[in-house]
C-alpha cells in the first residue's frame, strides 16, 4: 500500500478521540469494579448462551476485551482498514483517474468525517463483537473479539436507574450470542467479509459517477434535515450493490435478531430484573435529541432497530414451529440463510429449508 490513501486513518482516530465526550465521572474503584464484573459476566453469559442456543463452538472462550471510548474508536478504525483494504488497493491501481487535488483533499476530509461518526457512536455503543481484526502477526487467523465499552455501560445503568449486575449480564448475553454465532458457524465470518468486499468493489469508482453520487448524498442529508426519508447508504449505491446489501442486511438482521431473541429468552431465568431493564432500554433505544435522531437516520441506525425487531420475530417464529434444532439449520451454509422476504415471512423459510412436515394422517397408512 503506497501513499495514496482513500481515508487518512490516523486522522480519523485523532479526530474521533478528540471529539468524543469523556464517559461518566466514576471513581477509580467503581471503574475497576465494572471492568472486573464485565470480564466475569461475559464468561457466565457464554455458558448460558451455548447451552440455550445449542451451537457448538470448538474454540475456547476468550475473555472479553474491556475498552474506553477512545479504545473503541481505535478498534473500529482497525476493523475498517481490514474491510476497506481491497477498495484502497483498487483505487491505487486506477490512480490515473484520480486528480491529485482529490487525493490531497479527499483523504483528510473523509478522515475527519469517519472520526466524527465514530465519536458519535463511541459514546453510545455498549458492546460489540468485532469481526474484522487486523491479521494476527503470528499468522494464526485472528478470531473476532468481544469488546465491551465500560463507561457506556456504566452510563446507561445510571441513566436508566437499573440494577448494575443484572444490566451487565444482560448486555453480555446479547454480545456473547454473536461470539457463539461466529465461532460456532465457521463459514459465517468469511461470508460476511466477502459480501462486504464485493459490495465495496461493486461501486463504480470513476470520478464523475462518484461526484454524482455524493451530490445525491448531499440531497439525502438535506432531505433528512427537512424530516423526509432517505439515508446516505441508499444515496451512494449502484444497483449491483443494492443486491449485495440486501444479502448483507438479511444476514445482519438474522444475527442481531438472534442476539435479541437469546437475550430475551435467557434473560428471565438469570437476570432477575429483566422486565424492568427491557422496558427502560427499548425506550432509550428510540430516544435521544433531534440531532441524535437525525444522525441515526442518516447512518441507517433506525433501520437497524427495525431489523432487531424483525430478526427476533423471525427467530421466535421458527423456534416455536420447528424447535431450536430446526432453527439451527439456518447455520448450515450461505444457502440456508434467509433472504429479506423470508425474514418477513418465516413460514417461507421453513418451507424452503426445513421442508413441509409430513401430514399426520398419512403416517399410519400404506400407499
Amino acid at each position: 500500500m503506497d501513499g495514496m490513501q482513500v481515508i487518512d486513518w490516523d486522522l480519523a482516530v485523532a479526530t474521533g478521540t478528540r471529539l468524543v465526550r469523556p464517559g461518566p465521572q466514576v471513581s477509580r474503584e467503581e471503574a475497576r469494579q465494572a471492568v472486573a464484573d464485565l470480564r466475569r459476566l461475559s464468561r457466565v453469559a457464554e455458558g448460558h448462551v451455548r447451552e440455550f442456543t445449542r451451537i457448538d463452538t470448538e474454540t475456547a472462550p476468550q475473555p472479553a476485551t474491556i475498552v474506553d471510548r477512545p479504545g473503541w474508536i481505535k478498534a473500529n478504525v482497525d476493523g475498517f482498514r481490514v474491510v476497506l483494504e481491497p477498495l484502497t488497493t483498487r483505487m491505487a491501481e486506477r490512480r490515473d483517474q484520480t486528480p491529485a487535488i482529490v487525493s490531497a483533499v479527499g483523504s483528510r476530509v473523509t478522515g475527519v468525517e469517519v472520526g466524527a461518526v465514530l465519536a458519535f457512536l463511541a459514546s453510545r455503543v455498549l458492546g460489540q463483537y468485532e469481526l474484522f481484526l487486523p491479521p494476527d502477526p503470528s499468522g494464526k487467523e485472528a478470531a473476532g473479539r468481544l469488546t465491551l465499552v465500560a463507561p457506556n455501560i456504566v452510563n446507561a445503568e445510571h441513566e436508566l436507574n437499573v440494577n448494575p449486575q443484572d444490566f451487565r449480564l444482560w448486555v453480555c448475553l446479547h454480545e456473547e450470542t454473536h461470539r457463539v454465532q461466529f465461532t460456532g458457524v465457521p463459514w459465517l465470518r468469511e461470508y460476511v467479509r466477502s459480501q462486504m468486499t464485493e459490495f465495496l468493489l461493486a461501486s463504480d469508482i470513476d470520478l464523475p459517477t462518484l461526484l454524482g453520487r455524493l451530490r445525491s448524498a448531499a440531497d439525502a442529508v438535506a432531505e433528512v434535515v427537512k424530516g423526509g426519508d432517505g439515508n446516505l447508504i441508499d444515496a451512494i449505491q449502484t444497483p449491483e450493490q443494492k443486491v449485495i446489501l440486501d444479502r448483507l442486511t438479511a444476514v445482519m438482521t438474522l444475527v442481531e435478531g438472534h442476539g435479541d431473541y437469546v437475550m430475551d429468552a435467557v434473560g428471565p431465568s438469570v437476570v432477575p430484573s429483566v422486565a424492568d431493564i427491557r422496558a427502560k432500554f427499548h425506550h432509550r433505544r428510540e430516544g435521544g435529541s433531534r440531532l441524535d435522531r437525525m444522525i441515526r437516520k442518516l447512518l441507517g441506525v433506525d433501520l437497524k432497530m427495525k431489523q432487531y425487531a424483525e430478526g427476533s420475530a423471525f427467530v421466535r417464529t421458527v423456534v416455536d414451529r420447528a424447535g431450536m434444532d430446526g432453527f439451527n439449520k439456518v447455520w448450515t451454509s450461505p444457502e440456508t440463510l434467509p433472504d429479506q422476504e423470508e425474514i418477513k415471512h418465516p413460514e417461507r423459510w421453513i418451507a424452503r429449508v426445513i421442508g413441509a412436515p409430513a401430514l399426520p394422517e398419512a403416517s399410519g397408512t400404506t400407499g
